[in-house]
């Protein structure tokens, strides 16, 4: 008589981030971010309109918006088998990406990022220590457990996003910094949901 065999323990997968969870995320941030520009800075309208009026900030924002949304797409499709890529992947592979999700988190993110690292924090710390923090910030999503030569790689594009976001506010201003922002996080997260699909197929 055989013995039965004894049931193995189950390894659950985590569940997938919500929407919801990332929304509450960047209105936490927006708050943050109100309350430091009310506190620390001058003139709040100032700080929130930037250098350049509403509608050359719209313009300048498409423009940069197309460029960074096709540097973003190109740089995946040049390094789609590298180890970086892959953690990258794996990193948002844990957000919700049904449906619309991937626009109406961008979005939450560039509002709610831009607004506490560019508005209310560059003033203060300036492009560079900011884009530190926002690397920080970043680490718990990217999950640089390790440093090599992958996760170098990775933050080095964080960090270099946060520079680029950090000047485009700078010198253009906080809407075109947002727009920006979320032109790089739509592509990114769709090419991660078609690189989770192809995966599965």
């Amino acid at each position: 008589m055989s013995q039965p065999i004894p049931p193995q323990p189950q390894t659950q997968a985590r569940p997938p981030i919500r929407l919801t969870a990332q929304v509450l995320t960047c209105v936490g941030f927006t708050l943050i971010a109100c309350l430091i520009i009310f506190v620390a800075q001058d003139e709040f309208l100032s700080v929130i309109r930037g250098p350049m009026g509403i509608a050359t900030q719209l313009l300048c924002g498409l423009v940069l918006s197309a460029l960074a949304a096709v540097a973003s797409y190109v740089s995946f499709r040049l390094t789609a088998k590298s180890e970086a890529t892959a953690n990258t992947i794996t990193a948002y592979g844990r957000l919700d990406l049904s449906g619309l999700n991937p626009v109406w988190i961008s979005l939450a993110a560039a509002i709610g990022e831009e607004l506490l690292f560019r508005a209310a924090l560059q003033p203060l710390l300036g492009v560079w220590i900011t884009s530190v923090i926002f690397l920080l910030t970043h680490t718990p999503v990217y999950q640089f457990r390790r440093v090599n030569r992958a996760t170098l790689v990775q933050a080095a594009g964080v960090f270099g996003a946060s520079v680029v976001l950090g000047f485009i506010y700078q010198n253009v201003g906080l809407l075109a910094a947002m727009m920006v922002h979320t032109a790089l996080d739509v592509v990114g997260l769709y090419v991660v949901r078609n690189a989770l699909r192809g995966a599965r197929a």
